[in-house]
């Protein structure tokens, strides 16, 4: 009863009222984005949801454009913007993430929706991953996060979809808050991106 119905009414009405609190926040970081990234303060990216059906993921971009003579992106590192820096550390970049909450796409908690690219490499108890929405934090992601394998990370999530509960939930938001406040397990070092998937990793 939880999971198929309650757990979407506490989604809505606490991202709503979230939204609402920390408004003027949000405006501010816009401004500031904006200025930092010419007039792109957001970062959207497709990525698969519960069922594997494709949303529009919304965070803060943290990073600028600028590229190389050749056209190339520079290293993430050298594309961080002063105001990208404080939004990452202070795990800010993933407050819009409340709208996708808002419209259904995604969870308070559950998987951290990852990219598309992967979906063909996921063996079939990886795919479970995807019976439950993603959420903005989860299970893995207050047992190390970037620290921790591919394989830990998806037996974090298979785990939380087949235990997920009203007090798992409470638990996992409180190990966020403590996480966040301590900046823990924030990735700022020279590649800011994830290693990546290969199915075998």
């Amino acid at each position: 009863m939880y999971k198929n119905f309650f757990k979407r009414v506490l989604d809505f009405s606490t991202a709503f009222l979230l939204l609402l609190f920390i408004a003027p926040i949000f405006l501010v970081l816009i401004i500031f984005l904006a200025i930092a990234n010419k007039g792109k303060p957001f970062f959207v990216q497709k990525r698969p949801g519960k069922s594997e059906k494709i949303f529009s993921i919304i965070k803060f971009k943290t990073m600028n454009d600028l590229k190389d003579n050749d056209g190339n992106l520079l290293p993430d590192k050298e594309r961080m913007t002063t105001v990208g820096t404080f939004v990452r550390k202070t795990s800010l970049d993933e407050i819009p993430q409340l709208i996708n909450v808002l419209i259904g796409d995604m969870s308070l908690i559950g998987p951290r929706p990852l990219i598309i690219e992967y979906l063909p490499v996921y063996n079939e108890t990886q795919k479970k991953r995807h019976n439950v929405r993603p959420g903005i934090t989860g299970w893995a992601q207050v047992n190390g996060r970037n620290s921790i394998t591919w394989k830990k990370k998806f037996e974090y999530d298979v785990w939380y979809v087949e235990n997920c509960s009203f007090l798992l939930d409470l638990k996992i938001l409180g190990l966020t808050l403590k996480k966040v406040l301590k900046k823990e397990d924030v990735n700022l070092s020279n590649e800011l991106t994830s290693e990546w998937f290969n199915g075998t990793n």
